[in-house]
């Protein structure tokens, strides 16, 4: 428990420094910018370098020091902040982390007030702007082969919100005990009812078992409850070895959420992620080693060590469009541009998709069928 109090305090103390980065030539509240990676004056233009005093890569922390019964889970409380700046009192959601001020445009860093509860330990900076991110969505849903032609014609993006999400990493050396078969196919000569010959496929199937050694680096899972999941997923993957120690001036400007996803329960999720990793990578490798054509009934035991975490904020850019009066949402990946999210279906793309299908399958069902007729016709 100690450990993880000395680390949730050391890194929380950076978290409370003042995000606040005010023009040296005007005055005006410094933003972060992904254009230059650093600070940049929206009043001005005036643009300064973020200096890492540690230029090092995020520290991996010890999974086994960390306080088992610590539940690390922020719930939906709200709590009052009073601005740094010009001094007045906000509402927010116990979630977030870093705001604008609605008053004097301030950025805000939120103050954790759990003690159990860790800061960001590192930050993937935004690389990518709402104009980008705009065009990319516009390359998108142009895409979207069942989405109406005026819905593309017409989606226009709300306005974007820059946004890091929390996430967890894991590292871990894993051991595992596999069983399982494998089979491999020949090709067998018989006569059907007609007295023709045909072949088919047969698969030989054969037992084995092993062991099987992966470092398991970076299992990404998400930390927040708040957005659709599904959507979350689509934005990956993340580069996440260009994640750097957190410093309040990456998240000047941007939205950030605290985790609601805890420690214990992360690590949950990425065992059965990493679960099914492994089982992959086993299947091919019994396929590998045996020259083999299939791979089935693969059970794996696996054990776990030298486990480490980091908890990171990443960047995502949140936007949506309207369509027939339903609202449509969609992300960005702030780092890669990458586009996931709804968008409306036509109906009519689809039966007529349906319709184009079984019209192949009959042609190619009745087409097998007069082959066939004319091969019986023919004397062998």
């Amino acid at each position: 428990m100690d450990g993880m109090n000395n680390e949730a305090n050391m890194t929380q103390a950076s978290t409370l420094k003042e995000t606040d980065k005010k023009c040296p030539k005007c005055g005006g509240v410094m933003d972060f910018d992904p254009n230059i990676g650093g600070m940049a004056c929206p009043y001005c233009g005036y643009e300064e370098e973020i200096v890492n005093e540690d230029s090092s890569k995020v520290e991996e922390l010890a999974f086994e020091s960390a306080d088992k019964t610590e539940s690390c889970n922020w719930g939906a409380a709200k709590k009052q902040i009073i601005c740094k700046s010009c001094g007045a009192e906000t509402i927010y959601d116990a979630l977030d982390v870093a705001s604008e001020c609605p008053y004097c445009g301030s950025n805000q860093v939120m103050e954790a007030h759990d003690e159990n509860t860790l800061a960001p330990g590192g930050v993937v900076p935004f690389q990518i702007t709402n104009e980008q991110a705009s065009a990319n969505f516009k390359q998108w849903i142009g895409k979207k082969f069942f989405c109406p032609k005026l819905a593309k014609q017409s989606a226009e993006p709300d306005a974007f919100t820059g946004i890091y999400l929390p996430y967890w990493t894991f590292d871990a050396n894993t051991f595992s005990r596999y069983s399982g078969k494998y089979g491999i196919d020949r090709t067998e000569t018989y006569k059907d009812s007609n007295g023709n010959r045909q072949t088919r496929t047969v698969t030989d199937w054969h037992r084995t078992s092993g062991t099987y050694d992966e470092f398991i680096d970076d299992e990404l899972i998400q930390g927040s409850e708040r957005h659709d999941a599904k959507i979350l997923k689509g934005l990956e993957p993340f580069d996440t070895t260009k994640s750097v120690p957190y410093k309040p001036e990456y998240v000047a400007g941007f939205a950030a959420e605290r985790y609601s996803v805890g420690l214990k329960d992360a690590w949950e999720k990425a065992k059965v992620a990493i679960a099914s990793t492994l089982k992959s990578h086993i299947s091919s490798k019994i396929i590998r080693d045996h020259n083999a054509d299939h791979a089935t009934d693969i059970k794996v035991n696996t054990t776990y060590k030298n486990i480490t975490y980091k908890y990171l904020m990443l960047p995502i850019w949140c936007s949506s469009f309207k369509y027939k009066d339903k609202i449509y949402q969609f992300m960005v990946n702030g780092q890669t541009g990458k586009v996931y999210g709804k968008t409306p279906v036509s109906v009519g793309k689809i039966i007529l998709v349906i319709a184009i299908v079984l019209a192949i399958l009959f042609i190619l069902i009745c087409g097998s069928s007069i082959i066939g007729g004319i091969g019986a016709a023919v004397p062998g």
